[in-house]
């Protein structure tokens, strides 16, 4: 993988090289670079983002049609002519929609051509790291919708293809992290000494970030991930959970209901905060994304 641009860099550059180095990050159309070069500099690369889907709703309904329409149909006739853009190549690829089945691009080219005929564009979904199952599902989900409402869905993907896109070439501000906290709700208190591991997912690879134990607030001491090492992806918190109800004195069943809880959640914007806790009982448990 090349080096990311900094900030700073993306700052330093002339518009022309602004342009020319992200006018492809929505698809065929350099416009939308065009129309923030002048806005630098960017305190983020989600203030950058953010800018550009700006400029993306402030155009005319004609171009933002011609923005939807300049993006190919999901394993269609230009991915196998191999016409498609070096990225959408890869973004394709990624969800196994080179390696499709005779009865999968069957499948695939029955709801292309009837959402086409539906909406007058394409079928836009961010799939770089999806699975053919959610591909389909979404296609089917969103055959049904009116056209207005389809219209602005496909603007929304079409800003988060563009934004793992622009993650791909320019290095976060290291503000994200990554918390937790734990709280026993059958006994109405922080659950304390509770271990924690965080491992990062990539595919089939499962890499150890680290080990922790909950402090007396059911907290941990500090971020599991901060910084530069907060990267966007896919983590799995796993909860010693059975650990903590043998030490606590709690009864369960043997073996305990709830055990070794893992719990996988994505990580999309490697700027942000997020917050992901455990509420815990031995018989339930349920989580969500704080702040």
């Amino acid at each position: 993988m090349t080096d990311l641009l900094s900030l700073d860099a993306v700052a330093a550059m002339d518009d022309a090289t602004f342009v020319e180095t992200f006018g492809d990050l929505f698809e065929h159309s350099p416009w939308v670079a065009e129309r923030v070069a002048r806005a630098r500099p960017f305190a983020s690369v989600t203030e950058m983002h953010d800018m550009m889907m700006g400029a993306v709703e402030a155009a005319e309904d004609d171009e933002k049609l011609s923005l939807l329409r300049a993006h190919p149909d999901l394993a269609g006739k230009a991915a196998l002519a191999g016409e498609l853009t070096h990225a959408s190549t890869g973004e394709q690829a990624s969800a196994g929609l080179d390696t499709l089945t005779p009865e999968e691009m069957e499948r695939f080219t029955e709801l292309n051509t009837a959402y086409s005929m539906r909406f007058g564009f394409p079928f836009i979904m961010a799939v770089k790291g999806a699975d053919k199952a959610r591909i389909l599902a979404g296609f089917e989900g969103r055959l049904g919708n009116a056209r207005t409402d389809e219209m602005q869905r496909a603007l929304a993907e079409v800003g988060k293809i563009a934004w793992l896109r622009l993650l791909d070439r320019v290095a976060p501000a290291p503000t994200g992290k990554l918390t937790t906290h734990v709280l026993d709700t059958a006994a109405g208190r922080p659950a304390n000494g509770l271990p924690v591991t965080l491992h990062r997912l990539d595919g089939e690879r499962r890499t150890e970030v680290g080990r922790f134990v909950t402090n007396d607030d059911g907290r941990l001491d500090a971020p599991a991930l901060q910084g530069a090492d907060f990267t966007a992806g896919t983590y799995e918190w796993v909860f010693e959970c059975g650990v903590y109800f043998a030490r606590t004195g709690t009864e369960t069943h043997a073996p305990p209901f709830l055990d070794r809880v893992p719990l996988r959640f994505g990580i999309s914007n490697p700027e942000a905060h997020y917050h992901v806790p455990l509420l815990l009982s031995p018989w339930a448990l349920s989580t969500y994304r704080g702040s």
